[in-house]
């Protein structure tokens, strides 16, 4: 008994061992289980950024792409590595469940990661050394060395889109929402979950990026192929302690039917009284570990989908309740969805033109050379002291005013993050204006050379950028994780991650595109090979105004959004239990 409930030893919420069966939550779960999760995600986001950070410098320096190729190339790549994860939480919902799909991916991810090692080392992969400044002018990669390149830089996307929905989502699934301590402690689950992304990111963007830049990418790419075995490894040893969630058939499937059935049932009359809706009983989705959702009035057009009529009974016809629910949840979630496209193409910055900006600058602390990646360390290093003080200060200090056991509301943390975006683009652009203005007055405007600025200048962007992130991202990741269905929590996930993957084409667009139309009419254009000769101040202040008007259209759709209904009391026994500790403070 916990405060006058009834706790069972098994979880409640539907999660069973890998064989099928019920699990103990003494000997399975919680945060025993997400340690080996953690240190999975430590390594492979090493990895991968690894990879990514330093990326449009390997296509320019080594491949001798010029910048707007190079920048296009990378965000088609991330874009591509966060569009996958749809299909790898399809896959994980219909037909192998989470632990599977992520096993094979893993295997394929390190597959892939070889592959690439092996074409960055042999000299027969790559074109040969050219030291022209304007690397356009050297001998261009060959048919086969792009195809080995590229081959396993994709073969990587298809492997991490089966991991990236299904990792976090496996350590969300430790936690049983109808035991109020564990439900607690998934409250605090994604803030420690960014924290350990933040330490691999960390040691990519200080260690490897230097061993690539100085001592050859090679080795700065057989240290991330070794870390991923050992993410793997580590992976596996914890498989005694997790719990699982079974497969539950194809999430869109099920959408499609209640939309299909709503339409072609149109002109059918919803009754008032909801328990004459088509619906299943209570028993019976508990035989499946599922739950049943009560109907609301939201998107009543869809209620029609489980009005029964005599014209027939298919399933793309006649729909339960529970199922038209569950489709609400998920077409409630789209606006938000679409308000994260463009924080998210700001987030493509940090690897592409931030990067490009730091090599212009001057590098040398004393005897030592930055690498130009190297600065997104800031990001990563504020986003993980933020994180850490958001989960143990921050929250703690406004659970005291909002008895909200969370501080403030996912939308609220999310439309922080989306405000310190647009002061991100301001301070990038007067910035570069500034670079722009010294590299004037020192004439190293037209042949490109390096402007007597310390690289350091661009530390305050790359700061606010992650602090943006510390609040926009990881409620992003919370908010689509706890709001999807209890059997579309993959699904969900993906959500958040193809945000990333949409912000990454969109930035390869808008600079293909803004680029194209600033050359127009004999002007030199506002994204040039030479940044020097650029006007990214220009490109960063288009950005600012387009985060306000996203800024804009997030505060309509967060407006008119409504939180689903939880499956257990544990939030409304956490939040009485806030109400009680203040209520003894104060006496």
């Amino acid at each position: 008994m916990e405060r006058g409930r009834r706790v069972s030893d098994y979880a409640e919420d539907g999660t069973v061992d890998l064989k099928g069966k019920p699990v103990l939550k003494a000997k399975s779960g919680g945060w025993k289980a997400c340690s080996f999760l953690l240190v999975y995600e430590v390594f492979e986001r090493m990895t991968y950024y690894g990879i990514s950070s330093n990326l449009v410098l390997y296509l320019t320096r080594k491949l001798h792409q010029g910048t707007v190729t190079a920048s296009d190339n990378v965000n088609n790549w991330v874009g591509t590595n966060y569009i996958t994860p749809i299909l790898g939480a399809y896959v994980a919902d219909a037909h192998l469940g989470r632990y599977w799909t992520f096993v094979i991916s893993s295997v394929i991810y390190l597959l892939g990661m070889c592959l690439l090692t092996l074409s960055v080392s042999l000299p027969s992969l790559k074109p040969p050394e050219c030291h022209e400044m304007d690397v356009t002018k050297c001998k261009k990669a060959t048919t086969l060395q792009l195809g080995v390149f590229y081959g396993a830089l994709y073969i990587l996307a298809v492997g991490g889109g089966g991991t990236k929905p299904n990792i976090s989502t496996i350590g969300a699934d430790q936690f049983d929402d109808f035991d109020p301590k564990e439900k607690a402690y998934k409250l605090s689950f994604f803030n420690w979950w960014f924290s350990s992304i933040f330490v691999g990111t960390l040691f990519s963007f200080t260690v490897l990026v230097y061993i690539q830049d100085n001592v050859g990418w090679a080795l700065g790419y057989g240290i991330p192929t070794i870390g991923l075995a050992i993410a793997f490894i580590t992976f596996m040893a914890g498989t005694p302690f997790y719990r699982h969630r079974l497969a539950s058939g194809s999430s869109f499937t099920r959408i499609a039917r209640v939309i299909v059935a709503a339409v072609r049932k149109r002109n059918v009359n919803v009754p008032v009284d909801s328990t004459q809706l088509h619906e299943l009983d209570v028993e019976e989705y508990r035989k499946k570990g599922k739950f049943r959702i009560n109907s609301t009035h939201t998107l009543r057009f869809l209620n029609k989908a489980c009005v029964r009529s005599s014209s027939s009974t298919s399933e793309w016809m006649l729909c339960t309740v529970t199922q038209v629910e569950e489709t609400k949840q998920i077409l409630r979630m789209i606006p938000i969805w679409v308000a994260t496209f463009i924080p998210s193409t700001m987030l493509a910055q940090t690897n592409t033109l931030f990067v490009k900006q730091g090599v212009t600058l001057d590098r040398h602390i004393g005897r030592f050379n930055i690498p130009p990646a190297s600065l997104i360390a800031f990001t990563s290093f504020t986003m993980l002291v933020c994180v850490v003080l958001y989960d143990r200060v921050f929250v703690k200090i406004m659970k005291r005013f909002t008895k909200n056991p969370r501080g403030i509301t996912l939308l609220q943390r999310m439309g922080i993050g989306i405000m310190i975006h647009i002061v991100t683009m301001i301070v990038a652009s007067l910035t570069e204006r500034y670079r722009l203005k010294v590299a004037k007055e020192h004439g190293v405007v037209q042949n490109g050379k390096q402007v007597p600025l310390s690289i350091f200048i661009l530390a305050p962007q790359f700061v606010l950028m992650g602090l943006g992130e510390a609040f926009l991202e990881v409620s992003k990741i919370e908010f689509f994780y706890d709001q999807a269905p209890e059997s579309m929590k993959s699904l969900g996930t993906s959500f958040s991650i193809t945000t990333v993957g949409i912000g990454s084409f969109i930035s390869s667009f808008l600079l293909s595109t803004v680029s194209s139309i600033t050359k127009k009419n004999g002007h030199k254009g506002w994204v040039l090979n030479n940044l020097n000769a650029s006007h990214l101040d220009y490109y960063y202040a288009f950005f600012v105004v387009l985060n306000f008007l996203n800024f804009i259209f997030f505060m309509f759709a967060a407006k008119y959004f409504v939180y689903r209904a939880e499956i257990s009391d544990s939030i409304d026994v956490l939040a009485q239990e806030l109400k009680e500790k203040r209520c003894d403070v104060s006496n």
